[in-house]
Protein backbone atom coordinates (compact mmCIF):
# COMPACT_ATOMS: atom_id res chain seq x y z
CA UNK A 1 0.00 0.00 0.00
CA UNK A 2 1.18 3.53 -0.75
CA UNK A 3 2.41 5.24 2.41
CA UNK A 4 0.78 8.49 1.33
CA UNK A 5 -2.62 6.80 1.12
CA UNK A 6 -2.08 5.08 4.47
CA UNK A 7 -0.86 8.08 6.45
CA UNK A 8 -3.32 10.68 7.80
CA UNK A 9 -1.04 13.63 7.02
CA UNK A 10 2.49 14.79 6.37
CA UNK A 11 3.53 15.10 10.03
CA UNK A 12 3.80 12.36 12.62
CA UNK A 13 5.23 11.85 16.09
CA UNK A 14 8.55 10.06 16.72
CA UNK A 15 8.56 8.55 20.20
CA UNK A 16 12.27 7.85 20.77
CA UNK A 17 12.53 10.60 23.43
CA UNK A 18 9.60 8.98 25.26
CA UNK A 19 12.01 6.11 26.01
CA UNK A 20 14.09 8.47 28.18
CA UNK A 21 16.57 9.31 25.46
CA UNK A 22 19.29 11.60 26.87
CA UNK A 23 17.48 12.09 30.22
CA UNK A 24 14.95 10.59 32.61
CA UNK A 25 11.61 12.11 31.63
CA UNK A 26 8.94 12.13 34.37
CA UNK A 27 5.82 10.16 33.50
CA UNK A 28 3.54 13.19 33.76
CA UNK A 29 5.75 15.12 31.34
CA UNK A 30 5.76 12.23 28.87
CA UNK A 31 1.98 11.89 28.98
CA UNK A 32 1.47 15.66 28.68
CA UNK A 33 3.72 15.67 25.60
CA UNK A 34 1.82 12.81 23.98
CA UNK A 35 -1.51 14.42 24.78
CA UNK A 36 -0.35 17.75 23.37
CA UNK A 37 0.53 16.06 20.09
CA UNK A 38 -2.91 14.44 19.93
CA UNK A 39 -4.63 17.73 20.78
CA UNK A 40 -2.72 19.43 17.95
CA UNK A 41 -4.08 16.90 15.47
CA UNK A 42 -1.19 14.45 15.13
CA UNK A 43 -2.59 11.08 14.08
CA UNK A 44 0.50 9.08 13.11
CA UNK A 45 2.74 7.69 15.84
CA UNK A 46 5.93 5.66 15.45
CA UNK A 47 7.68 3.71 18.18
CA UNK A 48 10.10 0.82 18.73
CA UNK A 49 11.03 -1.72 21.43
CA UNK A 50 14.53 -0.21 21.36
CA UNK A 51 13.32 3.10 22.77
CA UNK A 52 14.02 2.63 26.45
CA UNK A 53 13.60 -1.17 26.30
CA UNK A 54 9.87 -0.83 25.67
CA UNK A 55 9.28 2.31 27.73
CA UNK A 56 8.25 4.47 24.76
CA UNK A 57 5.75 1.85 23.58
CA UNK A 58 4.25 1.59 27.07
CA UNK A 59 3.88 5.36 27.40
CA UNK A 60 2.45 5.71 23.92
CA UNK A 61 0.01 2.88 24.58
CA UNK A 62 -1.33 4.64 27.68
CA UNK A 63 -2.28 7.70 25.69
CA UNK A 64 -3.56 5.95 22.57
CA UNK A 65 -5.70 3.53 24.57
CA UNK A 66 -7.93 6.51 25.35
CA UNK A 67 -8.52 7.16 21.64
CA UNK A 68 -10.59 5.26 19.03
CA UNK A 69 -8.29 2.76 17.28
CA UNK A 70 -9.48 3.78 13.82
CA UNK A 71 -8.59 7.43 14.53
CA UNK A 72 -4.81 7.03 14.22
CA UNK A 73 -2.05 5.20 12.34
CA UNK A 74 0.54 3.29 14.36
CA UNK A 75 3.91 1.81 13.50
CA UNK A 76 6.62 0.10 15.49
CA UNK A 77 9.71 -1.94 14.73
CA UNK A 78 11.23 -5.41 14.88
CA UNK A 79 14.81 -6.59 15.22
CA UNK A 80 15.19 -6.44 18.98
CA UNK A 81 13.58 -8.61 21.62
CA UNK A 82 13.00 -7.38 25.17
CA UNK A 83 13.54 -9.94 27.95
CA UNK A 84 12.42 -10.20 31.57
CA UNK A 85 16.03 -10.30 32.78
CA UNK A 86 17.58 -6.97 33.73
CA UNK A 87 20.91 -5.35 33.01
CA UNK A 88 22.60 -1.99 33.46
CA UNK A 89 21.32 0.14 30.53
CA UNK A 90 24.48 2.26 30.61
CA UNK A 91 26.67 -0.73 29.73
CA UNK A 92 24.76 -1.88 26.64
CA UNK A 93 26.71 -2.26 23.41
CA UNK A 94 24.87 0.00 20.96
CA UNK A 95 27.48 0.61 18.28
CA UNK A 96 27.70 4.31 17.52
CA UNK A 97 24.74 5.06 19.82
CA UNK A 98 26.30 4.06 23.13
CA UNK A 99 24.51 5.36 26.21
CA UNK A 100 21.54 6.57 24.20
CA UNK A 101 18.89 5.05 26.48
CA UNK A 102 20.82 4.67 29.71
CA UNK A 103 17.80 6.15 31.54
CA UNK A 104 15.36 3.64 30.03
CA UNK A 105 14.03 0.42 31.51
CA UNK A 106 16.74 -2.05 32.64
CA UNK A 107 15.27 -4.98 30.71
CA UNK A 108 17.79 -6.88 28.61
CA UNK A 109 17.59 -6.42 24.85
CA UNK A 110 18.98 -8.71 22.18
CA UNK A 111 19.28 -8.17 18.44
CA UNK A 112 17.35 -10.82 16.55
CA UNK A 113 16.04 -10.58 12.98
CA UNK A 114 14.88 -14.19 12.63
CA UNK A 115 11.31 -15.16 11.77
CA UNK A 116 10.47 -16.42 15.27
CA UNK A 117 11.92 -13.33 16.94
CA UNK A 118 9.97 -11.10 14.56
CA UNK A 119 6.70 -12.77 15.52
CA UNK A 120 7.52 -12.53 19.22
CA UNK A 121 8.55 -8.89 18.89
CA UNK A 122 5.23 -8.00 17.29
CA UNK A 123 3.25 -9.86 19.96
CA UNK A 124 5.19 -8.12 22.75
CA UNK A 125 4.77 -4.70 21.12
CA UNK A 126 1.01 -5.18 20.83
CA UNK A 127 0.87 -5.79 24.58
CA UNK A 128 3.04 -2.78 25.45
CA UNK A 129 1.10 -0.55 23.06
CA UNK A 130 -2.19 -1.84 24.45
CA UNK A 131 -3.65 -2.36 20.99
CA UNK A 132 -4.91 -5.20 18.81
CA UNK A 133 -3.15 -4.27 15.58
CA UNK A 134 -0.30 -2.41 13.91
CA UNK A 135 -0.56 -0.52 10.65
CA UNK A 136 3.12 -0.53 9.67
CA UNK A 137 6.18 -2.42 10.89
CA UNK A 138 9.79 -1.42 10.22
CA UNK A 139 12.88 -3.66 10.42
CA UNK A 140 15.00 -1.61 12.79
CA UNK A 141 18.66 -0.53 12.66
CA UNK A 142 19.88 -3.24 10.31
CA UNK A 143 22.88 -1.14 9.36
CA UNK A 144 26.51 -0.28 9.99
CA UNK A 145 25.91 2.14 12.85
CA UNK A 146 24.74 -0.67 15.14
CA UNK A 147 26.30 -3.81 13.68
CA UNK A 148 29.57 -2.61 12.17
CA UNK A 149 31.19 -5.10 9.82
CA UNK A 150 28.51 -7.69 10.73
CA UNK A 151 25.67 -5.69 9.24
CA UNK A 152 25.50 -7.68 6.00
CA UNK A 153 25.25 -10.93 7.97
CA UNK A 154 22.42 -9.42 10.00
CA UNK A 155 20.80 -8.20 6.80
CA UNK A 156 20.81 -11.71 5.34
CA UNK A 157 19.20 -13.04 8.51
CA UNK A 158 16.51 -10.39 8.19
CA UNK A 159 15.99 -11.09 4.49
CA UNK A 160 15.17 -14.72 5.16
CA UNK A 161 13.45 -14.03 8.48
CA UNK A 162 11.86 -10.68 9.32
CA UNK A 163 11.32 -9.62 5.69
CA UNK A 164 9.37 -12.74 4.79
CA UNK A 165 7.29 -12.71 7.97
CA UNK A 166 6.30 -9.09 7.38
CA UNK A 167 5.64 -9.74 3.71
CA UNK A 168 3.26 -12.56 4.66
CA UNK A 169 1.54 -10.46 7.33
CA UNK A 170 0.94 -7.71 4.80
CA UNK A 171 -0.40 -10.12 2.20
CA UNK A 172 -2.75 -11.58 4.83
CA UNK A 173 -3.97 -8.10 5.74
CA UNK A 174 -2.65 -8.30 9.32
CA UNK A 175 -0.50 -5.21 8.70
CA UNK A 176 -0.87 -2.67 5.92
CA UNK A 177 2.77 -1.99 5.09
CA UNK A 178 6.35 -2.81 6.05
CA UNK A 179 9.86 -1.67 5.29
CA UNK A 180 13.17 -0.71 6.87
CA UNK A 181 13.68 1.81 9.67
CA UNK A 182 17.37 2.76 9.53
CA UNK A 183 19.92 5.54 9.90
CA UNK A 184 21.94 4.59 6.80
CA UNK A 185 21.11 4.56 3.09
CA UNK A 186 22.95 1.36 2.14
CA UNK A 187 20.47 -1.14 3.69
CA UNK A 188 17.60 0.55 1.87
CA UNK A 189 19.49 0.49 -1.43
CA UNK A 190 20.21 -3.21 -0.92
CA UNK A 191 16.55 -3.91 -0.18
CA UNK A 192 15.39 -2.01 -3.25
CA UNK A 193 17.64 -4.25 -5.34
CA UNK A 194 15.91 -7.44 -4.15
CA UNK A 195 13.43 -9.24 -6.39
CA UNK A 196 11.54 -10.34 -3.27
CA UNK A 197 10.35 -9.74 -0.61
CA UNK A 198 9.25 -6.23 -1.60
CA UNK A 199 8.83 -3.49 1.03
CA UNK A 200 6.16 -0.81 0.80
CA UNK A 201 8.47 2.00 1.87
CA UNK A 202 11.16 2.93 4.32
CA UNK A 203 11.79 5.13 7.34
CA UNK A 204 15.10 6.92 6.96
CA UNK A 205 16.35 8.81 10.00
CA UNK A 206 18.99 11.51 9.87
CA UNK A 207 20.17 10.91 6.30
CA UNK A 208 17.82 13.36 4.60
CA UNK A 209 18.06 16.64 6.49
CA UNK A 210 19.35 20.15 5.94
CA UNK A 211 22.66 18.98 7.43
CA UNK A 212 23.05 15.59 5.73
CA UNK A 213 21.39 14.77 2.41
CA UNK A 214 24.12 14.08 -0.16
CA UNK A 215 23.86 10.30 -0.42
CA UNK A 216 20.09 10.33 -0.26
CA UNK A 217 19.69 12.88 -3.04
CA UNK A 218 22.34 11.42 -5.31
CA UNK A 219 21.56 7.71 -5.00
CA UNK A 220 18.75 6.54 -2.78
CA UNK A 221 15.86 8.84 -3.57
CA UNK A 222 16.19 8.57 -7.37
CA UNK A 223 16.16 4.76 -7.07
CA UNK A 224 13.15 4.85 -4.74
CA UNK A 225 11.28 7.23 -7.02
CA UNK A 226 11.96 5.00 -10.02
CA UNK A 227 10.46 2.02 -8.15
CA UNK A 228 7.57 4.09 -6.76
CA UNK A 229 8.65 3.43 -3.17
CA UNK A 230 7.97 6.17 -0.61
CA UNK A 231 9.88 7.39 2.43
CA UNK A 232 9.06 8.63 5.89
CA UNK A 233 11.76 10.98 7.16
CA UNK A 234 12.81 10.44 10.75
CA UNK A 235 15.03 12.83 12.62
CA UNK A 236 14.44 15.85 10.37
CA UNK A 237 16.07 18.03 13.05
CA UNK A 238 19.26 15.89 13.06
CA UNK A 239 18.75 14.75 16.67
CA UNK A 240 17.72 18.24 17.76
CA UNK A 241 20.47 20.60 16.66
CA UNK A 242 18.20 22.10 13.97
CA UNK A 243 15.52 22.76 16.58
CA UNK A 244 17.61 24.63 19.13
CA UNK A 245 19.14 21.57 20.78
CA UNK A 246 22.77 20.55 21.14
CA UNK A 247 22.69 16.97 19.81
CA UNK A 248 23.70 15.80 16.34
CA UNK A 249 23.64 12.11 15.44
CA UNK A 250 22.52 11.39 19.02
CA UNK A 251 25.74 12.86 20.46
CA UNK A 252 26.90 16.35 21.43
CA UNK A 253 27.17 18.34 18.20
CA UNK A 254 30.75 19.13 17.12
CA UNK A 255 31.87 22.68 16.45
CA UNK A 256 31.65 22.46 12.65
CA UNK A 257 28.01 21.32 12.83
CA UNK A 258 27.12 24.15 15.20
CA UNK A 259 28.75 26.59 12.79
CA UNK A 260 26.75 25.18 9.86
CA UNK A 261 23.54 25.53 11.86
CA UNK A 262 24.45 29.13 12.70
CA UNK A 263 24.91 29.92 9.01
CA UNK A 264 21.60 28.27 8.09
CA UNK A 265 19.84 30.22 10.85
CA UNK A 266 21.30 33.46 9.51
CA UNK A 267 19.79 32.65 6.13
CA UNK A 268 16.37 31.65 7.47
CA UNK A 269 16.26 34.72 9.74
CA UNK A 270 16.98 36.91 6.74
CA UNK A 271 13.85 35.55 5.09
CA UNK A 272 11.68 35.62 8.19
CA UNK A 273 11.44 31.82 8.43
CA UNK A 274 12.26 29.73 11.49
CA UNK A 275 15.03 27.18 11.02
CA UNK A 276 12.66 24.50 12.37
CA UNK A 277 10.12 25.26 9.65
CA UNK A 278 12.83 25.26 6.99
CA UNK A 279 14.08 21.86 8.19
CA UNK A 280 10.61 20.34 7.89
CA UNK A 281 9.78 21.97 4.55
CA UNK A 282 13.08 20.76 3.10
CA UNK A 283 12.44 17.09 3.84
CA UNK A 284 8.76 17.27 2.85
CA UNK A 285 9.49 18.88 -0.52
CA UNK A 286 10.89 15.74 -2.17
CA UNK A 287 8.24 13.70 -4.06
CA UNK A 288 9.43 10.46 -2.41
CA UNK A 289 8.67 11.83 1.08
CA UNK A 290 5.29 10.77 2.44
CA UNK A 291 5.72 12.30 5.92
CA UNK A 292 8.20 13.55 8.48
CA UNK A 293 8.23 12.43 12.10
CA UNK A 294 10.20 14.75 14.37
CA UNK A 295 11.15 13.35 17.73
CA UNK A 296 9.07 14.69 20.59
Amino acid sequence: MSLTHLLPGSLGFGTAPMGNMFRAIPEDEAQATLQAAWDQGIRYYDSAPFYGAGLAEIRLGRMLSQQPRDAYVLSTKVGRVIHDEVEDPATRELGEKGGLFEHGRPHKMTDDYTADATKRSIEDSLKRLNTDRLDMVWVHDIAQDFHGDRWLTQFETARTGAFRVLDDLRDQGVIKAWGLGVNRVEPVELTLALDEPRPDGFLLAGRYTLLDHGQALQRLLPAAQEQDVEMIVGGPYSSGVLAGGTHFEYQQAPAHILETVRRIRELTDRHGVSIKAAALQFVLAHPVTAAAIPGA
